[in-house]
């Protein structure tokens, strides 16, 4: 998982942290089961959706905001990818209170894969822990991530750091949903992800879960993901001398959805034969990176490369999403209000649909709007036709 991020893009969707404070207090009251099923989703980088419409259209009721991290220049306090301060957000602030707004929640993800982690430059556990209390308090959380990967999962101190400072979070905050991410191998997890758990057990720290990522490490099918997770579940077993029952309680899932970085594909069949396995051996999670990468690249194939914002398969928006509401226990509308609007056209001849500003267009579909008909190249929303110029999205394929 990319940790990817930019100062300007704090100021995106700013509002006074007054305003935010207050729809902080206003966090809803979800079940473990929407923070067991949050996709993960970059509010700040990788063209983020609108957690709003994607909301409307799968049903979705939490997110899995991606990434804390420790500034760049060095330090012990929280930022979004590096680069803003939590103390000072209200970008995220604003993501997280609209959400609210529509009866959803968060939870917060720290670490990922790059960038320096809060657990390799706060010297101790209860160090990195106050670290971490600060977001908890900022957004009134009660959910949060630990995505232990490359490089950090390596440094056996900063693991040390971080095992620590869940145990602590959980202690402090009665009550906190804490999942614990870590790579995926044939066997279940590598080396070090195994030395995790061990130092886990040391600790005498039970996560509500440990979830493996089986992509990006010679996956080709949903099969190679299901023996991965049969293997992990041997490992928890083996590790903390549960029962296979017990462990699959306390066992996740977090795949990719599309291309993978390594050129691995997992379509929507791969999805549903995971979910599959999952609800069959009651796994406690089952999320994916990213929903920020479910919506059709144009071309759908995007070349044969790996994107951050779409998913380089065929689909239609937000078809991966839907498989967390399903595990969430919930039916994902089949009808969706973002679909490309069926409204009687106003302008002349035109024979398509009038453009909406609340729509949802992918490549290819064509809308009237002003007396012309457009064309859209790729994944849209909200981008007026004829407002954005030869380069933009929309191609003006003339008067009606």
């Amino acid at each position: 998982m990319a940790a990817a991020g930019s100062a300007a893009a704090l100021a995106v969707g700013a509002v006074t942290a007054v305003a935010a404070t207050s729809h902080a207090a206003t966090t809803a009251t979800l079940g473990s089961n929407w923070y067991a099923a949050a996709p993960y989703l970059m509010p700040l980088d990788n063209n983020p959706p609108d957690p709003g419409a994607v909301m409307d259209a799968t049903g979705l009721k939490a997110f899995q905001l991606a990434f804390i991290l420790a500034p760049n220049g060095g330090g012990c306090s929280p930022t979004w990818d590096g680069t803003g301060a939590v103390s000072s957000d209200t970008a995220v602030a604003n993501v997280i209170s609209a959400i609210r707004a529509k009866g959803g929640d968060v939870s917060v993800s720290i670490g990922g894969y790059g960038g320096t982690k809060l657990g390799q430059t706060c010297g101790t556990p209860e160090a990195t822990a106050a670290a971490y209390q600060q977001v908890i308090n900022k957004y009134s959380l009660k959910a949060m991530d630990f995505d232990l990967e490359e490089p950090e999962y390596e440094n056996t101190a900063a693991i040390h750091n971080e095992i620590g400072a869940a145990k602590i979070l959980q202690a402090n905050n009665p009550g906190i949903y804490i999942s614990v991410t870590t790579a995926g191998t044939a066997d279940g997890t590598g080396w070090f992800g195994k030395q995790m758990l061990n130092e886990a057990k040391s600790q005498g720290f039970t996560p509500n879960n440990f979830s493996i990522m089986p992509f990006d490490g010679g996956f080709n099918s949903a099969s190679a993901q299901t023996s991965a997770l049969t293997n992990f579940n041997t490992v928890l077993q083996s590790t903390f001398g549960w029962s296979a029952a017990t462990a699959y309680a306390h066992e996740g899932f977090s795949g990719m959805n599309g291309r993978s970085d390594t050129g691995e594909y997992f379509y929507q069949a791969d999805f549903q034969t995971v979910l599959d396995y999952a609800t069959s051996h009651a796994m406690a999670r089952f999320t994916f990176w990213s929903v920020n990468r479910d919506r059709q690249c144009s071309p759908p194939d995007n070349n044969g490369t790996t994107s951050g914002t779409c998913s380089s398969v065929s689909q239609s928006a937000y078809d991966f999403t839907k498989y967390s509401v399903k595990f969430a226990g919930a039916t994902p509308p089949t009808t969706t209000p973002t679909t490309t609007p069926t409204t009687t056209p106003t302008s002349g001849t035109c024979t398509v649909a009038q453009w909406t500003s609340t729509a949802i267009y992918v490549n290819g579909n064509e809308v009237a709007h002003n007396g012309h008909k457009w064309k859209a190249k790729w994944w849209t929303q909200g981008e007026e036709p004829g407002t954005t110029g030869e380069w933009g999205v929309w191609l003006d394929e003339g008067a009606c």
